[in-house]
């Protein structure tokens, strides 16, 4: 078994920035910008389509997203912004192809 990798000092410091960042962006936000759809948003987010109608009702009935789901539409709107920028090494080492 591998002996685990010792964090340095800018690696700790990295991980209480990360813990600290409030990335979020609301549904009804991504929905406008992007023009997407209810299913769409369901897909990125990993939730069912029920759900994502939920949170763009009003009233008793309205459900509210969780801080992942915020997080994801916002991982994904800056992906949407900055995609031809990110090189394909990086992509590779984020999303690494599926072993078909």
């Amino acid at each position: 078994m591998k002996k685990p990798r010792t964090l340095t000092t800018r690696e700790r410091k990295l991980i209480a920035v990360y813990s600290q960042c409030q990335l979020g962006m609301m549904p009804r936000q991504f929905y406008v910008k992007w023009g997407v759809t209810y299913e769409e948003i369901a897909f990125i987010c990993s939730r069912s389509d029920s759900t994502v109608r939920g949170w763009f009702k009003r009233g008793k009935n309205r459900r509210s997203p969780t801080a992942t789901d915020l997080r994801h539409l916002a991982l994904m709107d800056f992906l949407l912004e900055h995609f031809e920028e990110i090189p394909e090494e990086l992509w590779r080492l984020l999303c690494p192809p599926s072993e078909s």
